[in-house]
């Protein structure tokens, strides 16, 4: 008996491209996109969901305590500039939505970085 999923709640449609899934067509084309310029070297280091983990600390100061994760879409080194680049395919519903938002914000105050969002 073959279970049927639910459809995505922001309607994206999951995507295989090269034998890799994607959570959405938008997030596949982006990495064939990214895959031809780090072809073209433009980029180098190009990887897939990377994972930055998320802490808290207490008010009171003390420890601090792992209370999630963030995973992002792409992260790849750009060759003019040297960056670093962090990116995350969303379209505009889910760049509002609070969770993420508030994930984002975490990322890039705990790790000094700056997430590019895609799509949209």
């Amino acid at each position: 008996m073959r279970l049927r999923r639910r459809p995505s709640k922001y309607g994206a449609v999951p995507t295989v491209l090269d034998g890799v899934r994607f959570d959405s067509k938008r997030e596949a084309m982006r990495y064939a996109a990214l895959q031809l310029l780090e072809r073209a070297r433009l980029i180098t280091e190009l990887e897939r969901q990377p994972v930055f983990p998320l802490y808290a600390a207490r008010a009171s100061g003390g420890d601090v305590y792992p209370v999630g994760v963030y995973k992002a879409d792409f992260r790849y080194r750009d060759v003019a500039t040297g960056a670093v680049v962090v990116e995350d395919v969303k379209s505009p519903a889910t760049q509002a939505a609070g969770v993420y938002r508030l994930k984002k914000r975490m990322v890039e105050a705990a790790y000094g970085i700056v997430i590019t969002e895609v799509g949209g």
